[in-house]
């Protein structure tokens, strides 16, 4: 998804009531709100595929699943953010539903327009989350897959995944091919 910024600001509990009345999804962070936009074939393309290769492993460990228009929760003063994938396995989540509130893997996949950000501000956001245990991070031009871990010392830790690799997400006890993820992608630098 791509962020647009809206020119206004205004108090988290004002910005919740407001959102629901809006025909587009926005962020929100610092009392400004950020217009969610549509992304491309290959964004969508390697979210789906990234939900589908972890829903039934998920499901059976008791986790909960959202893509996309699932909003996450930092703090009770924002900010708030859509990421492509989430999983909460916390039980306070199990019931949720406006957003979600303890996740321990989020997933974004990078856009040209939003990579900065991701890596940046947005990362250092979800480092507010104590359940959080592993953001990942999905190129759209190439075959990569950057897992930032947290360490028991509670130092963040890169873990990079390529092509004919195993992707692992300890958070989860996961494991697949970095394939799966691209599986029928046009990669962003192969359609230009």
């Amino acid at each position: 998804m791509v962020a647009a910024k809206e020119p206004f600001y205004m108090p988290p509990e004002e910005y919740l009531e407001w959102e629901e009345k809006q025909p587009l999804k926005y962020e929100y962070m610092d009392g400004e709100v950020y217009a969610m936009t549509g992304g491309t074939l290959p964004h969508n393309d390697i979210t789906f595929n990234f939900a589908s290769a972890l829903r039934s492993h998920v499901k059976e460990k008791g986790c909960k699943i959202q893509i996309n228009d699932a909003k996450v929760q930092v703090s009770e003063k924002g900010p708030y953010h859509y990421p492509d994938v989430v999983v909460s396995c916390d039980q306070r989540d199990k019931k949720a539903f406006k957003f979600l509130q303890y996740p321990c893997l989020i997933i974004e996949v990078l856009s040209p327009s939003t990579e900065g950000f991701d890596r940046g501000k947005k990362f250092r956001n979800y480092r507010q989350i104590e359940t959080l245990k592993e953001y990942v991070l999905v190129s759209a031009d190439q075959k990569l897959i950057e897992c930032f871990r947290i360490n028991d010392k509670k130092i963040w830790e890169l873990y990079s995944f390529s092509e004919n690799e195993e992707l692992s997400l300890e958070s989860i006890d996961f494991n697949c091919p970095v394939e799966l993820i691209y599986e029928d992608v046009i990669l962003t630098n192969e359609s230009e």
